[in-house]
């Protein structure tokens, strides 16, 4: 019994973990085994292999006079026993160079040295990748090949690709990609012995079948599936388990700022489809919009453009109408910070309305009270938002007067501000010279005189309100226009009727010794807007001749055909020289704008003489042949027009003075 005792004792011993026998362990360390990094060394100081750089990314190269360079030992990692493990994944990221059929690559091999045989490996076809292992059984030894086709490596750009191995199942993930799987007839071996082996890196101990491309990493995770720890990835193509320090910044990191040294590439995540949400969730993504070919980046809250194709004009479509409470003399679209985007119309009626943009179209805002008013002028003093609206009639007291609105952000809506005396106002503009604020208003007669003064207002800081501060005779005044050039600032006014005739002079000013002084006259008919613009270096200003009219001359009813003019600085001659007319319908309205390289310039025909449906044109730059005739658009008394973009496109708006309703017009481009 005693004797028994003992056996058991010893028997208990034995297999008690600790006591005896030392417990079961894996012949390496279950971490991922950087089969690269123990190949070369960390300063790279190698023969046979040089570092290159390819689209920003640097990887090894391997020199044909030396195939065995990148090599080691398998003991070197397999220090606790000589068994490959049964289960593992391997991860490589390379860029292959196309080959000619029928060849074949290796990316790595397991050698043994006594005898020459191949135990396992990696090699590329054109069409092709081949797992190797060695398999055996008391029958002898042969060679299995586990065959993935058409991995799509050969596109000379950068790929990481997954190898899982469990027993029989094979799984190859590319760019963390769906997954290929292939259930073999022959598992991989549970006992594949590595002693007096060694790894070599790109080659199978010999010249033929080099690896001719670049690998930047290639790791051994025995165990498990590495695919779960890369993906999701950023940049699936480059996703990264472990690189050597050799193809690492100095910091010991996979460089993360190679963007920064090689702007025209980098790491990303690109989104397609419809516009997105610009989230924290998606900071620093790209969204590509196929419908613009452009590719924004989310930046906080907003998609940015970061690349655009060269836009062009291919038609105008009617993308909304804007219902209005009565005819609408003139609209102006603006942007508040935070807010978000408006357009404001001035109503012939006793209301005026604002419009926000939401979810792609206008939507009413706000209403404010107006008397015939004739347009509208955004602007801003420091943080301070402002619209001013000139007002063409008296109220029901008789009182005249235009009046400046604040914006409020307790309340987010504009809010009176300022009255401000005026004469059948019809323009507003506002300006700064020398950090000084200005508003000039157009007064365009008082009682059936229409020679009159028209009025410059300055800010005053102090008291917080436009005070007079220049008076310009003007003569039916319609619309006021400023413009810089170099360290000069001009204002030039459209002056329409002086009582008797449309033709009649507009003058432009400029600004000397702290009051606009009188630059130069320019013969108009009816005058009612001013539009300046520039291409390049070159400066313009179109006038929209609006009627022909004298009271000694008979009246016909082509008198509202005629020509407007475009206007070029010249500045030898230190003057605008006419540079090309362009036949008009009574037109009350120049805008110009941009679609992508080519610019536009579209006009506000009002009337023929006969009727107010008159087709509106659009004018496209031409060079040597100024502006062309490209769109005709159907209006019916058009009195203003407004560019604006959104992220959504871009965009007209024209307003009419001869129905209750305005239309915002989408420009499709190609």
């Amino acid at each position: 019994m005693s004797v028994l005792l003992t056996l058991c004792a010893v028997l208990l011993a034995l297999a008690t973990p600790g006591r005896g026998t030392p417990p079961w362990e894996p012949c390496t360390d279950l971490r991922p085994l950087d089969i690269l990094a123990e190949a070369v060394p960390p300063n790279g100081a190698a023969g046979g292999i040089r570092v290159t750089q390819a689209h920003g990314v640097r990887g090894l190269q391997l020199s044909a006079a030396a195939p065995h360079a990148i090599s080691f030992p398998a003991s070197r990692i397999f220090f606790r026993c000589d068994l490959f493990p049964e289960e593992f994944s391997i991860v490589i990221t390379l860029k292959v160079p196309s080959l000619p059929p029928k060849k074949n690559e290796y990316l790595f091999t397991v050698v043994a040295e006594e005898p020459d045989a191949l135990l396992l490996g990696l090699r590329y076809s054109p069409t092709r990748l081949h797992f190797l292992f060695l398999s055996q059984d008391s029958a002898g030894a042969w060679q299995t090949r586990v065959t993935f086709r058409s991995p799509t490596l050969m596109d000379s750009q950068w790929h990481t690709l997954v190898l899982a191995v469990s027993e029989g199942s094979f799984s190859l993930t590319t760019d963390c990609g769906l997954p290929v799987d292939i259930m073999a007839d022959v598992p991989f071996p549970a006992t594949l012995s590595v002693r007096g082996a060694r790894f070599f890196i790109g080659s199978r101990k010999r010249t033929k079948g080099l690896f001719t491309g670049l690998v930047r990493q290639l790791v051994l995770l025995p165990g498990s599936d590495a695919t779960p720890r890369l993906c999701p990835c950023r940049s699936a193509e480059l996703a990264v388990l472990s690189i050597p320090p050799v193809l690492q910044g100095p910091s010991g990191r996979p460089e993360d700022n190679e963007v920064l040294k090689y702007p025209y590439e980098t790491d990303l995540k690109v989104t397609l489809g419809s516009r997105p949400p610009c989230t924290k969730a998606e900071d620093a993504q790209f969204w590509f919009d196929a419908s613009r070919k452009g590719l924004f980046l989310c930046v906080g809250s907003e998609w940015v453009s970061v690349l655009a194709a060269k836009e062009k004009l291919d038609y105008v479509e009617e993308y909304q109408s804007l219902f209005t409470s009565s005819e609408t003399l003139g609209i102006e679209v603006f942007a508040i910070p935070e807010a978000g985007l408006f357009v404001a119309a001035a109503n012939r009626k006793a209301t005026s309305a604002i419009y926000k943009w939401t979810d792609g179209k206008f939507a009413s805002y706000q209403n404010i009270r107006t008397h015939q008013a004739q347009s509208w002028r955004h602007f801003t003093i420091g943080k301070k938002v402002f619209l001013a609206v000139a007002n063409f009639e008296p109220n029901e007291k008789g009182q005249e007067f235009s009046v400046i609105y604040k914006w409020s952000q307790r309340k987010l809506r504009f809010t009176p501000y300022q009255r401000v005396p005026t004469h059948s106002a019809r323009d507003w503009e506002a300006f700064e010279v020398a950090g000084e604020h200005f508003l000039a208003v157009a007064n365009h007669r008082e009682g059936d005189n229409h020679n009159i003064d028209s009025v410059i207002y300055k800010w005053n800081p102090r008291t917080r309100l436009f005070e007079a501060n220049q008076t310009i005779a003007t003569s039916g005044a319609y619309d006021w226009e400023f413009f810089t050039v170099g360290p000069y600032s001009f204002l030039v006014v459209a002056n329409a009727f002086n009582g008797t005739s449309t033709k009649v002079h507009s003058h432009l000013y400029v600004w000397l010794l702290g009051s606009f002084q009188l630059f130069q006259a320019f013969l108009t008919f009816g005058a009612a807007d001013w539009e300046v613009f520039r291409i390049g270096e070159r400066v313009f200003l179109a006038v929209a001749n609006s009627h022909s009219y004298d009271v000694e001359a008979q009246v016909h009813n082509d008198s509202y055909v005629v020509n407007s003019v475009i206007y070029e600085l010249n500045v030898t001659a230190q003057a605008f020289v006419k540079f090309q007319e362009i036949p008009t319908c009574s037109a009350l309205d120049w805008e110009f704008f941009s679609v992508g390289e080519d610019y536009f310039l579209v006009v506000a025909n009002s009337f023929d003489g006969n009727t107010f449906s008159v087709n509106s044109i659009i004018y496209r730059w031409q060079g040597y042949e100024g502006f062309v005739a490209v769109h005709s658009l159907p209006t019916f008394g058009c009195r203003d027009w407004e560019a604006f973009r959104t992220a959504a496109g871009s965009y007209l708006v024209y307003s009419s003075a001869k129905e209750p309703r305005s239309r915002v017009l989408r420009l499709r481009t190609g």
